[in-house]
Parts: C-alpha cells; sequence; structure tokens
C-alpha cells in the first residue's frame, strides 16, 4: 500500500485495556478523515493491536498477517500493542508489515500511516516521558458501556509476565484529566465507566489519593450510573477501596482480584508478594464490606515446578472462595522473563490435566452463584440487541450477561427479576422500568 489510506479496520488482542486503546486508535484514524469498516478485507488500512501475554496469542497475529495477504487485498498493515513493543524487529523481518507502534506510542500512529504511505520507515515503540493521552481527541461517541484507562504499566515484576517490559513502570493519569474524560464519555453517551489499569487499584495521584478518592469523585457525575474497576492487585486492595466498595452505591459489587495460584512456594516463585492465607484474608474483608460482591480471578497452572501437592493447594483455595467467575490457562513462558529460564518444566499433558479439573471446579462455582441470583430482581444496564425479536441483553450488577423480552433500547437501565440460569448466562422478565 502505497497511497493514504481512507478505509480502517481496527482488530483488539487480549484484554480491556487494550480494547480501550483500540478505540482510541479508531479515534485518531477517524479525526484524519479517514471512515472505519467492520470488514478488514475491505480495509484500506488494518491495525492489529496485538497481545504479548501468551505464545497463541502472539501467533494468532502473524496468522492474521497471512489471511489478510492471502484474501488478495493488499492493505496497508499496522502491528500495534505490546507484540509491537517487544518483538518490532522481529515482525518486520518475519512479516510483510508497513507499520510497527508500541503501547505507548500509538498517538503518533497518523504520522506512521503518513510514512508509510510516502515509502518512509514507520516504525515507533518509544517509552516517552510525556503521556500520550494529551495527544488523543476528545471522545465524541460511546455505548451504554465504556471503558477508561486511568493506570498503566507494572512495577511488580510477576516473573512469568511480559507487561513491566512492554508497558514500562507503573504511570497513574492526572485525577483532572480522568475525571473530564469521565464526564466526556457520560456525555457521549455511557452510563457505565470501568477504569482500567495493569494494576488499576495502584493509581495515585500527585497528592497521595488513592483510587477510592477518584471513584468517589466519579460518584459526583449525575447521569453516571455505575463504576467499575479492573484489574487489581492483591497488595494494592487499600482499606480505603475496600470502604469504597461499602459507600459507594454506583461501584458495583464485583471484584477481579488474580490470585494465580493457592501454594505460597510457587507464589513466592512467581514473585507475587502475597500469599494463599493473606489473599483469603484480604477477601474476608471485602465480604464484610460488600458480602453480596462477586470475585473473580486468574489462574495459571503448570508453572514451573509445580508439584501435584501444589496443585492441590490451588484447587483448595479454589473451594475456599468460591468465585463467580475465573480465567485460568497453561503456563506459556515468555522470551525475556525470568521464569522462562527456570527448571522444572511440567509436561503439557500434566498441564491440560490440571486445567480440566481447575476449570471444572470454577464452572461448577459460577453456576452455583448464578443459580443463586434466581429469584433476584435487579438493575439491567442493555447494552444490545438479542438474537431473538424483541430481545435485549446486558449486564448485571455482578457482571453476569442476562437477556429478557422488553421494548427498552440500548442504554436502558431496566429492572429484572432473573427466572432461569445457564451456562453463560441468566434469564430474566422485566419488571419496573427505571428513567431513562
Amino acid at each position: 500500500m502505497t497511497t493514504t489510506p481512507r478505509t480502517f479496520h481496527v482488530k483488539s488482542f487480549g484484554c480491556q485495556m487494550n480494547v480501550y486503546d483500540g478505540e482510541r486508535m479508531a479515534e485518531l484514524m477517524a479525526a484524519q478523515g479517514m471512515t472505519a469498516t467492520d470488514d478488514a478485507n475491505a480495509a484500506d488500512l488494518v491495525v492489529l493491536n496485538t497481545c504479548h501475554i501468551r505464545e497463541k496469542a502472539t501467533e494468532k497475529v502473524y496468522s492474521d498477517i497471512g489471511r489478510l495477504r492471502k484474501h488478495g487485498a493488499d492493505p496497508m498493515i499496522a502491528i500495534a500493542g505490546c507484540v509491537a513493543q517487544a518483538e518490532g524487529a522481529e515482525i518486520v523481518r518475519r512479516a510483510k508489515v508497513d507499520v510497527v507502534v508500541g503501547p505507548q506510542a500509538y498517538h503518533n500512529l497518523p504520522k506512521l500511516v503518513a510514512d508509510a504511505a510516502a515509502g518512509k520507515p514507520a516504525l515507533d515503540t518509544d517509552m516517552p516521558p510525556e503521556s500520550k493521552f494529551g495527544h488523543l481527541p476528545a471522545r465524541r461517541r460511546s455505548g451504554p458501556s465504556a471503558f477508561l484507562t486511568v493506570q498503566e504499566g507494572c512495577d511488580k515484576f510477576c516473573t512469568y509476565c511480559v507487561v513491566p517490559y512492554t508497558r514500562g513502570a507503573e504511570i497513574s493519569r492526572p485525577f483532572a484529566r480522568v475525571v473530564d474524560e469521565a464526564k466526556a464519555l457520560v456525555d457521549a453517551g455511557a452510563r457505565e465507566i470501568t477504569l482500567l489499569g495493569q494494576n488499576v487499584n495502584a493509581w495515585v495521584d500527585g497528592d497521595g489519593r488513592g483510587l477510592d478518592a477518584l471513584i468517589r469523585e466519579l460518584d459526583r457525575i449525575p447521569a453516571l450510573e455505575r463504576i467499575r474497576y479492573t484489574t487489581s492487585h492483591p497488595n494494592d486492595m487499600t482499606q480505603g477501596l475496600i470502604d469504597a466498595h461499602r459507600d459507594v452505591e454506583k461501584l458495583m459489587p464485583f471484584l477481579h482480584l488474580p490470585v494465580q495460584a493457592g501454594n505460597d512456594r510457587v507464589l513466592k516463585a512467581m514473585n507475587r508478594s502475597h500469599t494463599a492465607d493473606s489473599y483469603l484474608r484480604l477477601l474476608d474483608r471485602v465480604r464484610v464490606a460488600r458480602p453480596d460482591i462477586a470475585l473473580s480471578g486468574d489462574f495459571i497452572v503448570g508453572f514451573p515446578g509445580e508439584t501435584d501437592a501444589e496443585f492441590e493447594d490451588t484447587l483448595r483455595l479454589v473451594d475456599a472462595v468460591g468465585y463467580a467467575q475465573a480465567f485460568s490457562f497453561k503456563y506459556s513462558p515468555r522470551p525475556g522473563t525470568p521464569a522462562a529460564d527456570m527448571a522444572g518444566e511440567v509436561p503439557l499433558a500434566v498441564m491440560d490435566e490440571r486445567l480440566q479439573r481447575l476449570q471444572a471446579a470454577l464452572l461448577r462455582d459460577q453456576k452455583t452463584f448464578n443459580d443463586a441470583t434466581i429469584g433476584r430482581t435487579c438493575q439491567v444496564l442493555v447494552e444490545r440487541q438479542g438474537r431473538q425479536p424483541g430481545q435485549m441483553l446486558g449486564k448485571s450488577p455482578w457482571l453476569q450477561s442476562v437477556h429478557f423480552m422488553t421494548d427498552t433500547k440500548i442504554g436502558d437501565m431496566v429492572e429484572v427479576e432473573i427466572v432461569a440460569s445457564g451456562a453463560v448466562s441468566l434469564s430474566g422478565v422485566e419488571r419496573v422500568r427505571a428513567a431513562a
């Protein structure tokens, strides 16, 4: 592609922060007069916004590049995100791409696209000291539920994780700028905002105010109905934030707090800096503040050296917590991380068996939690149309998908009685319609 693109398509992999970044890159392209398209094969520019957490996610990027080329079209291809940051030179060597831009430099994407169209090199994986957020366009359109990045980077250096190397050190966006963007999102149509960060509960402003203070400020935005945040680290779960779950009605009763394993030796090898017991005691404090809270977590099975007995400790922790939902993965060595050089590789067949057992326990507890909501009446934020005529789909306060028949519209808050529980969603009946 040697001409300036007129249409673009952004595909984001991985976490919610990548979804946010993808939205912001789309806004950058639109501000340049380009038109978005849902069809990657019809776009002049395709931006693959990548994730580097797992090996398969990296390989998927190369597969997508191959598919785009095989289709016969010749779009300009831009690789953004964490794979771009970690493997920029390798991507250029291995695949025919036009633009490579890291997650801290994507505000420069329009210039890089222009450079590529002019036949110039277009690679930027710098981590500049100035914030990219000041260079991004104002938020003008939003769905009913919106993401808002408030913190980036990580100082924890878990031995399995590439984030400190691809996203850099922990940086918190200024208090006033976050509040202003939240207000802009609400003005653009958002009724729920999810605050994002690699360690979002490590957010702190120059005056020492923590995430709880930010949440209490957002609570004052009249048209904002719901507040969520993810992903948190146990070490940054302050009493002030726990108290916010008790005090702030708009803060939804849902907490994603990864533990990764239930055995202390494994946790130490992961450099998690918490124990299984300290994690459980922390959850006890959260439940005292908000008894109906839904808990979510992340787990890695087959970390180097993990024994059968140590894995059983993870199952015991799962039994003790009773997660409403969780994410679980087989250990995937990432080049450049300390764990990649650790001895004690767990055979793939063993990892497979452990993951199946863990996921069975997690699905059991998710079903138990969902079944317990039957008969409850709760507010559901309508996010999109369902599969059937007249059916709408939205989220409960506990982040469950709920479908029900209604004549309401996207963005409405609807009071719904939960009448049935399925494998991945709930069925409800509309009761009393809340004022829009």
